[in-house]
Protein backbone atom coordinates (compact mmCIF):
# COMPACT_ATOMS: atom_id res chain seq x y z
CA UNK A 1 0.00 0.00 0.00
CA UNK A 2 1.27 3.07 -1.12
CA UNK A 3 1.54 6.34 1.19
CA UNK A 4 -1.39 8.07 -0.61
CA UNK A 5 -3.70 5.15 -0.13
CA UNK A 6 -2.61 5.02 3.51
CA UNK A 7 -3.22 8.70 4.11
CA UNK A 8 -6.54 8.56 1.67
CA UNK A 9 -7.44 5.17 4.29
CA UNK A 10 -6.53 7.16 7.99
CA UNK A 11 -8.48 10.74 6.41
CA UNK A 12 -11.60 8.26 5.39
CA UNK A 13 -11.38 6.64 8.88
CA UNK A 14 -11.03 9.93 10.67
CA UNK A 15 -14.39 11.25 8.91
CA UNK A 16 -16.52 8.04 9.47
CA UNK A 17 -15.64 8.23 12.89
CA UNK A 18 -17.03 12.20 13.59
CA UNK A 19 -20.09 10.63 11.75
CA UNK A 20 -20.65 8.10 13.64
CA UNK A 21 -19.77 10.26 17.22
CA UNK A 22 -22.86 12.64 15.60
CA UNK A 23 -24.89 9.83 15.00
CA UNK A 24 -24.17 8.98 18.60
CA UNK A 25 -24.32 12.57 20.05
CA UNK A 26 -27.92 12.40 18.35
CA UNK A 27 -29.07 9.50 19.64
CA UNK A 28 -28.25 10.54 22.91
CA UNK A 29 -29.58 13.84 22.66
CA UNK A 30 -32.86 13.53 24.13
CA UNK A 31 -31.78 13.05 27.63
CA UNK A 32 -30.15 16.59 27.52
CA UNK A 33 -32.30 18.88 25.06
CA UNK A 34 -36.23 18.98 24.81
CA UNK A 35 -36.96 16.68 21.99
CA UNK A 36 -39.57 18.82 20.35
CA UNK A 37 -37.13 21.95 19.77
CA UNK A 38 -34.36 18.68 18.54
CA UNK A 39 -37.00 17.04 16.32
CA UNK A 40 -37.54 21.02 14.79
CA UNK A 41 -33.98 21.17 14.55
CA UNK A 42 -33.57 17.76 12.29
CA UNK A 43 -36.63 18.99 10.23
CA UNK A 44 -35.32 22.05 9.27
CA UNK A 45 -32.19 20.54 8.79
CA UNK A 46 -33.26 18.18 6.52
CA UNK A 47 -35.31 21.09 4.52
CA UNK A 48 -32.14 23.39 4.33
CA UNK A 49 -29.81 20.29 2.63
CA UNK A 50 -32.52 19.87 0.36
CA UNK A 51 -32.75 23.38 -0.93
CA UNK A 52 -28.88 23.13 -0.55
CA UNK A 53 -29.06 20.55 -2.89
CA UNK A 54 -30.40 22.67 -5.52
CA UNK A 55 -28.57 26.21 -4.98
CA UNK A 56 -25.19 24.23 -3.70
CA UNK A 57 -25.04 21.44 -6.24
CA UNK A 58 -26.76 22.63 -9.29
CA UNK A 59 -26.45 26.84 -8.78
CA UNK A 60 -30.21 27.27 -8.93
CA UNK A 61 -31.69 29.67 -6.41
CA UNK A 62 -35.17 29.23 -5.68
CA UNK A 63 -37.52 32.01 -3.58
CA UNK A 64 -40.39 29.84 -3.37
CA UNK A 65 -39.05 26.10 -1.98
CA UNK A 66 -41.50 27.12 1.03
CA UNK A 67 -44.35 25.73 -1.80
CA UNK A 68 -43.38 22.02 -1.16
CA UNK A 69 -42.26 21.91 2.48
CA UNK A 70 -45.19 24.03 3.23
CA UNK A 71 -47.21 21.66 0.57
CA UNK A 72 -46.20 18.68 1.71
CA UNK A 73 -46.85 19.60 5.57
CA UNK A 74 -50.93 20.27 3.77
CA UNK A 75 -51.12 17.22 1.86
CA UNK A 76 -49.55 15.07 5.09
CA UNK A 77 -51.91 17.04 7.57
CA UNK A 78 -55.37 15.94 5.26
CA UNK A 79 -54.12 12.56 4.73
CA UNK A 80 -53.58 11.50 7.96
CA UNK A 81 -56.35 13.77 9.83
CA UNK A 82 -59.48 13.52 6.84
CA UNK A 83 -58.55 10.38 4.99
CA UNK A 84 -57.03 8.65 8.05
CA UNK A 85 -54.06 6.70 6.80
CA UNK A 86 -51.05 5.79 8.64
CA UNK A 87 -48.45 8.54 9.34
CA UNK A 88 -45.82 6.67 7.33
CA UNK A 89 -49.13 6.62 4.24
CA UNK A 90 -49.36 10.65 5.25
CA UNK A 91 -46.30 11.38 5.01
CA UNK A 92 -45.70 9.81 1.31
CA UNK A 93 -48.79 11.45 0.26
CA UNK A 94 -46.73 14.81 1.60
CA UNK A 95 -43.48 13.61 -0.95
CA UNK A 96 -45.42 12.92 -3.53
CA UNK A 97 -47.57 15.98 -3.68
CA UNK A 98 -44.31 18.16 -3.39
CA UNK A 99 -42.22 16.28 -6.07
CA UNK A 100 -45.39 16.97 -8.36
CA UNK A 101 -45.11 20.40 -7.72
CA UNK A 102 -41.74 20.08 -7.78
CA UNK A 103 -42.08 18.99 -11.37
CA UNK A 104 -45.07 21.69 -12.36
CA UNK A 105 -42.64 24.56 -10.87
CA UNK A 106 -39.43 23.46 -12.45
CA UNK A 107 -41.17 22.70 -15.28
CA UNK A 108 -41.45 26.33 -15.53
CA UNK A 109 -38.80 28.36 -13.85
CA UNK A 110 -35.87 26.17 -15.36
CA UNK A 111 -36.70 27.50 -18.96
CA UNK A 112 -34.93 30.77 -17.21
CA UNK A 113 -31.73 31.88 -15.90
CA UNK A 114 -30.20 33.37 -12.61
CA UNK A 115 -32.26 36.21 -11.06
CA UNK A 116 -35.41 35.79 -13.30
CA UNK A 117 -35.29 31.64 -12.34
CA UNK A 118 -35.15 32.69 -8.51
CA UNK A 119 -38.09 35.81 -9.55
CA UNK A 120 -40.45 33.28 -11.24
CA UNK A 121 -40.23 31.08 -8.54
CA UNK A 122 -41.36 33.49 -5.93
CA UNK A 123 -44.01 34.03 -8.08
CA UNK A 124 -45.15 30.59 -7.98
CA UNK A 125 -44.40 30.19 -4.49
CA UNK A 126 -46.86 33.22 -3.66
CA UNK A 127 -49.76 32.21 -6.24
CA UNK A 128 -49.48 28.95 -4.28
CA UNK A 129 -50.07 30.71 -0.95
CA UNK A 130 -53.15 32.30 -2.00
CA UNK A 131 -54.03 28.98 -2.92
CA UNK A 132 -53.83 27.95 0.29
CA UNK A 133 -55.15 30.50 1.55
CA UNK A 134 -58.24 30.30 -0.15
CA UNK A 135 -58.57 26.44 -0.61
CA UNK A 136 -61.05 24.31 1.56
CA UNK A 137 -59.33 21.43 2.79
CA UNK A 138 -56.01 23.97 4.29
CA UNK A 139 -58.82 25.70 6.60
CA UNK A 140 -57.48 29.18 5.24
CA UNK A 141 -55.85 31.09 8.26
CA UNK A 142 -57.22 28.42 10.88
CA UNK A 143 -54.78 25.75 9.00
CA UNK A 144 -55.39 22.08 9.48
CA UNK A 145 -55.04 21.55 13.78
CA UNK A 146 -55.06 18.57 15.94
CA UNK A 147 -53.58 16.55 13.40
CA UNK A 148 -53.18 12.72 14.86
CA UNK A 149 -49.62 11.58 15.04
CA UNK A 150 -50.68 7.93 15.07
CA UNK A 151 -48.98 4.57 15.28
CA UNK A 152 -46.25 4.02 12.43
CA UNK A 153 -46.55 0.48 10.98
CA UNK A 154 -49.70 0.07 12.97
CA UNK A 155 -47.74 -0.56 16.25
CA UNK A 156 -45.46 2.12 16.86
CA UNK A 157 -47.44 4.51 19.29
CA UNK A 158 -45.82 8.07 17.96
CA UNK A 159 -47.88 9.81 20.90
CA UNK A 160 -44.89 8.72 22.35
CA UNK A 161 -42.04 11.50 22.93
CA UNK A 162 -39.31 9.40 22.60
CA UNK A 163 -41.02 7.47 20.05
CA UNK A 164 -41.51 10.07 17.76
CA UNK A 165 -38.06 11.60 17.88
CA UNK A 166 -36.55 8.45 17.24
CA UNK A 167 -38.72 8.43 14.01
CA UNK A 168 -37.45 12.12 12.79
CA UNK A 169 -33.64 10.73 13.72
CA UNK A 170 -34.47 7.92 11.53
CA UNK A 171 -35.83 10.13 8.59
CA UNK A 172 -33.05 12.64 8.83
CA UNK A 173 -30.74 10.12 8.41
CA UNK A 174 -32.26 8.38 5.72
CA UNK A 175 -32.97 11.43 3.86
CA UNK A 176 -28.93 12.86 4.10
CA UNK A 177 -28.02 9.33 2.84
CA UNK A 178 -30.36 9.70 -0.07
CA UNK A 179 -28.59 12.90 -0.78
CA UNK A 180 -25.14 12.01 -0.51
CA UNK A 181 -25.63 9.19 -2.73
CA UNK A 182 -27.67 11.72 -5.07
CA UNK A 183 -24.56 14.18 -5.23
CA UNK A 184 -21.49 11.25 -4.88
CA UNK A 185 -23.48 9.89 -8.20
CA UNK A 186 -22.55 10.53 -12.22
CA UNK A 187 -25.91 12.59 -12.28
CA UNK A 188 -24.46 14.37 -9.49
CA UNK A 189 -21.22 14.58 -10.62
CA UNK A 190 -22.95 16.39 -13.88
CA UNK A 191 -24.99 18.69 -11.87
CA UNK A 192 -21.47 20.09 -10.47
CA UNK A 193 -20.07 20.70 -14.10
CA UNK A 194 -23.88 22.38 -14.73
CA UNK A 195 -22.98 24.64 -11.74
CA UNK A 196 -19.64 25.58 -12.95
CA UNK A 197 -20.27 26.14 -16.68
CA UNK A 198 -23.45 25.23 -17.86
CA UNK A 199 -22.47 25.96 -21.55
CA UNK A 200 -19.73 23.48 -21.21
CA UNK A 201 -21.93 20.86 -20.35
CA UNK A 202 -24.17 21.37 -22.84
CA UNK A 203 -21.53 20.93 -25.58
CA UNK A 204 -20.35 18.08 -24.34
CA UNK A 205 -23.92 16.94 -25.24
CA UNK A 206 -25.67 16.60 -21.59
CA UNK A 207 -29.69 17.73 -21.68
CA UNK A 208 -29.37 20.40 -18.99
CA UNK A 209 -32.70 21.05 -18.84
CA UNK A 210 -33.56 17.23 -17.84
CA UNK A 211 -30.73 16.87 -15.67
CA UNK A 212 -31.30 20.87 -14.14
CA UNK A 213 -35.16 19.69 -13.65
CA UNK A 214 -34.16 16.60 -12.34
CA UNK A 215 -32.27 18.28 -8.88
CA UNK A 216 -35.19 20.41 -8.91
CA UNK A 217 -37.66 17.51 -8.12
CA UNK A 218 -35.81 15.58 -5.71
CA UNK A 219 -35.20 18.97 -4.06
CA UNK A 220 -38.77 19.59 -3.70
CA UNK A 221 -39.69 16.05 -2.57
CA UNK A 222 -37.22 16.04 0.01
CA UNK A 223 -37.77 19.26 1.46
CA UNK A 224 -41.41 17.94 1.22
CA UNK A 225 -40.26 15.29 3.41
CA UNK A 226 -39.24 17.92 5.87
CA UNK A 227 -42.39 19.50 5.77
CA UNK A 228 -44.63 15.99 6.53
CA UNK A 229 -42.49 15.02 9.23
CA UNK A 230 -42.91 18.81 10.55
CA UNK A 231 -46.78 18.55 10.58
CA UNK A 232 -46.85 15.43 12.53
CA UNK A 233 -44.46 16.60 15.39
CA UNK A 234 -46.05 19.94 16.03
CA UNK A 235 -49.47 18.41 14.57
CA UNK A 236 -50.89 21.32 12.82
CA UNK A 237 -50.25 22.86 9.19
CA UNK A 238 -50.52 26.47 9.05
CA UNK A 239 -50.25 29.42 6.38
CA UNK A 240 -46.50 30.33 8.08
CA UNK A 241 -45.60 26.98 5.86
CA UNK A 242 -45.84 28.27 2.88
CA UNK A 243 -45.12 32.12 3.12
CA UNK A 244 -42.45 33.59 1.36
CA UNK A 245 -40.38 34.41 5.26
CA UNK A 246 -40.15 30.26 5.36
CA UNK A 247 -38.15 30.50 1.65
CA UNK A 248 -36.17 32.83 3.15
CA UNK A 249 -35.34 31.12 6.12
CA UNK A 250 -34.20 28.20 4.41
CA UNK A 251 -31.85 30.14 2.44
CA UNK A 252 -30.43 32.24 5.52
CA UNK A 253 -29.88 28.65 7.08
CA UNK A 254 -27.99 27.45 3.95
CA UNK A 255 -25.65 30.63 4.16
CA UNK A 256 -25.11 30.49 7.07
CA UNK A 257 -23.94 27.01 7.48
CA UNK A 258 -22.41 26.69 3.88
CA UNK A 259 -23.33 26.74 0.56
CA UNK A 260 -21.86 23.20 -1.38
CA UNK A 261 -20.99 21.47 1.51
CA UNK A 262 -22.71 18.01 3.07
CA UNK A 263 -23.62 19.13 6.76
CA UNK A 264 -23.16 22.82 5.91
CA UNK A 265 -27.28 23.61 5.68
CA UNK A 266 -27.52 21.53 9.38
CA UNK A 267 -25.56 23.86 11.28
CA UNK A 268 -26.58 26.80 9.74
CA UNK A 269 -30.76 25.27 10.70
CA UNK A 270 -29.40 24.34 14.20
CA UNK A 271 -27.81 28.26 15.03
CA UNK A 272 -31.52 30.05 13.11
CA UNK A 273 -33.39 27.52 15.38
CA UNK A 274 -31.78 27.96 18.00
CA UNK A 275 -32.01 31.41 18.07
CA UNK A 276 -35.67 31.57 17.64
CA UNK A 277 -36.13 28.94 20.34
CA UNK A 278 -33.66 30.33 23.09
CA UNK A 279 -34.70 34.30 22.05
CA UNK A 280 -38.68 33.82 21.61
CA UNK A 281 -39.29 35.03 24.80
CA UNK A 282 -37.28 38.02 24.98
CA UNK A 283 -38.48 41.21 24.32
CA UNK A 284 -35.60 41.65 22.21
CA UNK A 285 -36.45 40.98 18.21
CA UNK A 286 -35.64 37.67 17.40
CA UNK A 287 -34.93 38.93 13.34
CA UNK A 288 -32.87 41.43 13.95
CA UNK A 289 -30.31 39.03 16.35
CA UNK A 290 -30.58 36.90 13.21
CA UNK A 291 -29.55 39.12 10.73
CA UNK A 292 -26.38 40.49 12.76
CA UNK A 293 -25.46 37.12 13.23
CA UNK A 294 -26.02 36.65 9.42
CA UNK A 295 -23.81 39.95 8.65
CA UNK A 296 -21.17 38.39 11.06
CA UNK A 297 -20.79 35.29 9.26
CA UNK A 298 -21.10 37.39 5.73
CA UNK A 299 -18.15 39.39 6.97
CA UNK A 300 -16.11 36.80 8.43
CA UNK A 301 -17.13 33.73 6.95
CA UNK A 302 -17.46 34.27 3.38
CA UNK A 303 -18.37 30.54 2.96
CA UNK A 304 -20.35 30.03 5.46
CA UNK A 305 -19.27 28.27 8.68
CA UNK A 306 -18.54 24.77 7.79
CA UNK A 307 -16.94 26.28 4.33
CA UNK A 308 -14.37 27.80 6.19
CA UNK A 309 -13.86 25.24 8.22
CA UNK A 310 -13.17 23.47 5.48
CA UNK A 311 -11.22 25.64 3.57
CA UNK A 312 -8.57 25.69 7.15
CA UNK A 313 -6.06 23.71 7.89
CA UNK A 314 -7.83 21.35 10.15
CA UNK A 315 -10.10 20.52 7.41
CA UNK A 316 -7.67 20.00 4.89
CA UNK A 317 -5.50 17.47 6.80
CA UNK A 318 -8.89 15.72 7.68
CA UNK A 319 -9.98 15.51 3.56
CA UNK A 320 -12.78 17.79 3.79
Amino acid sequence: MTTTEQAERGTSSIQLGILLAGVACLLAAPMFFYPIFLMKLLCFALFACAFNLLLGYTGLLSFGHATFFGGAAYFTAHAVKEWGLNPELGILVGVLGAAALGLVVGFVAIRRQGIYFAMITLALGQMFYFFCLQAGFTHGEDGIQSVPRGHLFGFIDLSVTSNMYYFVLAVFIIGMAVIWRFINSPFGMILKSIRENEARATSLGYSVAHYKLGAFVMSAALAGLAGGVKTLVFQFATLTDVGWQMSGEVILMTLLGGIGTLIGPIFGAGLVVTLQNYLATSDFPVTIITGVVFMVCVLLFRRGIVGEFYASRIGKKLGF
